[in-house]
């Protein structure tokens, strides 16, 4: 036992000789812990798992650095089928005590064995689709998927109790006790077996009541056979003498009787096996169609995928090919560079740059020619068109429409980082608006584009009335 402060050896003392800390309650801490392992080990050591997991889990909780505890308490859980708990356990422990930790092995022999590990994602797979199906009321499929899990899982007890509780619903009283009894030969202390396990067995003593009813009713009368007849006769009846006609008339009684008795007791057990038989292949047919289902499932979703791609790609391609097969976002751009050199109309050769920005959408996408002449043509026209959208800017400013200020002002700024009035009044549209991060934005980029003119000294001054407001 290692001092929680310093880590040295801990003596006989209540207090660490190396740094004098108080470990009494620490040292009372961990032999509590110690003792709910020692119990646990024991319940698991008689099967009492139910307990051993409550037992071990109070240990942790005491000391969650208990190594010893958390590989035991994996060893319960994997013990009782619940694979992933027990492997969640251990990876616990490894990460406490990397080296030198039996953790190691039992993860290597889960992990390292792929036959193993595909059972187990198997058993889980199965184990929730019984689930849904008991959601869905499909209770035949239920117990179908729970064999399964079961062949694959003998020892997984919450199968097992969901495979009683589907045969008591069921009323299958014998095959749900069998199933507990599996469960009681794993944990013996399982308190939802041991539930389930009263309610049975309660329903067979009713059931043995029952036939014991019947067979005392019974013994009022005496049975023998005649042939291929069962005669029962009450024990103080006296046989009349019998004539040639009588016996004629049981014979014929008897016939009577044999003939019934095979539409009665050996048709309905040939028509309940047929029916078994039809049952059972409705179940199997049930899980192929249930295969199909999934499988066209997943393939309509990829073809509505391969559709809709297909449908985005042509949108895209009608967006750059017109209908002549030429780039009419190419052309869009050569009206524009067109429109300039004949007129030098800076709004009407904007309105062709926006258009081709708008088809283009990621201008780096496009070639080096056609960047270099979309730049070139924004040099031009851009500190013309700054100016403009300044003035109106400043105007709505002006005149408290701040929305259309700052869109204006934000065009001029976006044609002319350098228009600095632009900017600075950007900001104070901004402020004026009521948005604060967006204003300290701007008057960030003025000082930083304008530092030491008085632009930049207002900014800062914006900045910190906004900070302290």
């Amino acid at each position: 036992m290692n001092c929680y402060k310093c880590g040295c050896r801990l003596s006989e003392y209540d207090y660490c000789t190396a740094c004098g800390a108080d470990v009494a309650l620490y040292k009372r801490i961990l032999a509590v812990s110690n003792m709910y392992y020692n119990e646990g080990l024991e319940k698991a050591g008689v099967r009492d798992l139910t307990g051993a997991v409550a037992s071990l889990r109070q240990s942790l909780k005491f000391n969650k650095n208990n190594v010893e505890a958390r590989n035991l308490l994996g060893l319960v859980f994997f013990e009782m089928g619940e694979v992933v708990a027990a492997l969640s356990e251990w990876v616990i422990s490894k990460n406490l005590r990397p080296q030198k930790n039996i953790a190691d092995d039992y993860i290597d022999m889960i992990q390292n064995n792929a036959t193993r590990l595909d059972t187990i994602n198997q058993t889980i797979k199965k184990y929730n689709q019984a689930l849904v199906y008991c959601n869905q009321g499909s209770k035949d499929l239920a117990i179908i998927q729970l064999k399964k899990v079961l062949s694959l899982n003998p020892r997984f007890v919450r199968a097992h109790q969901l495979l009683a509780l589907l045969y008591i619903d069921s009323e299958q009283w014998e095959r749900a006790k069998r199933e507990l009894d599996k469960c009681c030969k794993i944990d013996i202390n399982n308190t939802q077996t041991l539930r389930y396990l009263r309610e049975v067995e309660k329903m067979l003593a009713l059931d043995e009541q029952g036939r014991g009813a019947q067979k005392k009713k019974s013994e009022n009368a005496i049975r023998y056979q005649s042939d291929n007849e069962i005669i029962i006769q009450p024990k103080n009846f006296k046989e009349p003498k019998n004539t040639g006609i009588s016996t004629l008339f049981n014979v014929g009684i008897g016939l009577v009787l044999g003939i019934a008795s095979m539409f009665f007791l050996i048709l309905p057990a040939a028509v309940n096996r047929e029916r078994a038989k039809a049952q059972d292949e409705i179940r199997t047919i049930g899980d192929e169609m249930d295969v199909k289902t999934a499988t066209i499932a997943t393939m309509q979703q990829t073809i509505d995928e391969m559709t809709g791609e297909n449908s985005r790609l042509h949108e895209e391609l009608d967006a750059y090919v017109g209908t002549d097969g030429t780039l009419r976002t190419i052309d869009i751009l050569l009206q524009g560079a067109s429109e300039y050199l004949e007129t030098a109309d800076a709004a009407a050769t904007e309105a062709y740059l926006d258009e081709a920005v708008a088809n283009v959408g990621d201008m780096q996408g496009m070639s080096e020619p056609f960047q270099r002449l979309y730049n070139n043509l924004l040099v031009k026209i851009g500190p013309e068109l700054s100016t403009v959208y300044y003035a109106s800017g400043n105007a709505a400013y002006n005149d408290e429409d701040y929305d259309t200020a700052i869109a204006d002002l934000t065009k001029a700024v976006n044609y002319d980082e350098t228009n600095g009035d632009a900017l600075f009044t950007l900001g104070n549209a901004y402020r004026r608006a009521g948005m604060k991060v967006e204003a300290i934005e701007v008057y960030e980029k003025v000082i930083e584009l304008f530092p030491g003119t008085n632009r930049a000294s207002r900014a800062r001054t914006y900045i910190n009335e906004l900070n302290s407001n």
